[in-house]
């Protein structure tokens, strides 16, 4: 019984954990206990567990007269931890600028292009998605394995404080595109590697300058 309990609250929490990662329920949205149990079949008790789970780890909050609500996005968190990923993610790229072979490189070329047109189409997750492979897809072959998981890990956080920085900055999301390209050129003919950490390490901190100019 204790097991099957789990997997309810479980169920729960993966069903609105996923609501407020890709923004179906945005920053102050109401999270009614009753409607989402509805939703799922469950009785109350294991959304409301869910509940409590989300709120420890920081995405939901209780206020007086409304109840749960999405929280408000940590704008210093996720300035801070988009400058650590930078200074990792440019190191990772410039270990990895030896390893990559020219089929990676023209992986890389599509998933720019599939980029510039989840844009044209609007589709600010999808790009985010493919924002993430692309990337990805340069560390994998960085040969530190401790280095990779703790990037991973990064990526990980900033999903959770809902921060994609094309969410909030759509403009900064064609920007990104022409810096993949010239990203792609650095590796292709490759470059000395001081020069692609630096450039990849820039351009992670141009999408933390554009969140922070936004307003």
């Amino acid at each position: 019984m204790e097991t099957k309990a789990k997997n309810k609250t479980q169920l729960a929490y993966e069903y609105i954990l996923s609501r407020i990662e890709n923004g179906v329920y945005g920053p102050g949205y109401r999270v009614v206990i009753d409607q989402i149990a509805r939703e799922l079949g469950l009785s109350i008790i294991p959304v409301r567990e869910a509940i409590r789970q989300l709120e420890a780890e920081g995405l939901v909050e209780f206020k007086p007269y409304t109840g749960a609500v999405v929280s408000n996005i940590n704008e210093k968190e996720y300035i801070e931890t988009l400058s650590v990923l930078a200074v990792l993610e440019g190191y990772a790229t410039a270990l990895g600028s030896a390893n990559l072979t020219k089929e990676a490189i023209n992986e890389l070329e599509r998933l720019n292009e599939r980029m510039e047109r989840a844009l044209e189409e609007l589709e600010l997750e999808r790009f985010s998605e493919l924002n993430y492979e692309f990337h990805s897809l340069i560390y994998v072959h960085c040969g530190n394995a401790y280095l990779e998981e703790q990037i991973k890990q990064i990526w990980q956080r900033m999903k959770r404080i809902r921060a994609y920085g094309f969410t909030f900055v759509p403009q900064r999301a064609k920007a990104s595109i022409e810096e993949h390209r010239e990203i792609i050129r650095l590796l292709r003919e490759q470059a000395p590697p001081h020069e692609i950490e630096q450039y990849v390490r820039q351009h992670k901190i141009n999408t933390a300058e554009a969140f922070k100019r936004r307003r």
